[in-house]
């Protein structure tokens, strides 16, 4: 049984995506044979939906890996969107960009090779859709600005906001993230909930999903 949602439910949800994709098949693969943190088909398939439904021709990306993520997203773009997806480490960034051109989605992703919190000045918005899975202790300090770049109607969602349980205190007997990372998104769930800005609703799929829609002014 899964600590978020029992292991029987994620099953029956799993066996319900169909992933028709060649290249997120064998990115999925790849992800449980070299332990990357990428997210499952289902948050994939909530992303390419949240994305349609809103009409996104612009999209965010925080925490590339190698496109898994990112496919999913661009996927749901019109010819002429655009998906920016900042990564730290140069190596997932190069996979990135090369599974990007094999999904046939090159023009329609471009990869930012840098710390996200620095390289968010360099950005313009407004964007229609941020997907925020970058390091869990910048959650918080890259908020506002990802609430700055984000058009009004348009969603901010973040991955990890469940963390395994282990948000809960007393939760989870022996943790296996660092207490430092789990404070930090606690806090992030905090500001999320009670922004000015925002309006929140937190799934509990997989790992936990929070989708935050910007207020009109």
């Amino acid at each position: 049984m899964g600590q978020i949602v029992p292991a029987p439910i994620e099953h029956y949800l799993a066996s319900l995506t169909h992933v028709e994709d060649p290249v997120l098949r064998e990115l999925a693969r790849a992800a449980e044979d070299e332990n990357l943190p990428l997210v499952d088909a289902e948050t994939g398939a909530l992303l390419r939906v949240l994305a349609r439904a809103i009409g996104a021709t612009r999209m965010l990306e925080i925490g590339t890996a190698i496109g898994y993520s990112g496919i999913w997203l661009a996927g749901a773009l019109p010819a002429n969107g655009m998906l920016i997806t900042m990564e730290v480490k140069e190596d997932r960034a190069r996979r990135a960009r090369e599974n990007f051109a094999r999904a046939g989605l090159a023009t329609r992703a471009t990869v930012i090779v840098g710390h996200a919190e620095r390289m968010l000045a360099k950005v313009s918005g407004p964007f229609d859709l941020i997907f925020q899975d970058g390091d869990k202790p910048d959650y918080v300090t890259m908020l506002d600005r990802l609430v700055a770049l984000l058009r009004p109607g348009g969603l901010l969602v973040t991955d990890n906001v469940l963390w395994s349980g282990e948000i809960i205190p007393g939760f989870v007997t022996k943790p296996k993230h660092p207490a430092a990372d789990t404070d930090a998104i606690a806090e992030y769930n905090r500001r999320i909930t009670t922004h000015p800005e925002l309006l929140t609703s937190i799934v509990p799929l997989r790992d936990g999903l929070a989708i935050s829609v910007k207020r009109h002014p």
